[in-house]
């Protein structure tokens, strides 16, 4: 995947979410980009891509911490809602779209 098209994707599953706002792009150089969304239901989504690589990370910030994340960095896992300093291993990778829906079904439980 390229930087643009991790851009393209955060910005396309922002504008169709009802809790995050538009995209900042935080920083962007020749092989990374960071993007910060706020969100509705508090806090805000950090995206970061490395395309030299392959590293992706995104993390709910919620009064300066990680309640919730996601990346590769050693091999896909989680960082859950209920202890967001554990890493939960993951089968496959988590999309954008998926961490947002996770965000929203975890405002619905609670």
């Amino acid at each position: 995947m390229t930087l643009a098209e991790f851009e393209r994707q955060i910005f396309a599953v922002a504008i169709d979410s009802s809790i995050c706002d538009i995209p900042n792009v935080r920083y962007l150089t020749s092989t990374s980009i960071s993007l910060r969304v706020s969100i509705s239901l508090g806090g805000f989504i950090e995206a970061f891509y490395n395309e030299r690589t392959g590293t992706m990370a995104l993390a709910l910030i919620r009064e300066g911490q990680r309640v919730f994340g996601v990346d590769n960095t050693g091999g896909w896992h989680i960082h859950p809602f209920s202890d967001p300093a554990r890493h939960d291993s993951l089968s496959t990778p988590m999309s954008f779209a998926e961490f947002v829906a996770q965000i929203e079904q975890q405002q619905v439980s609670t």
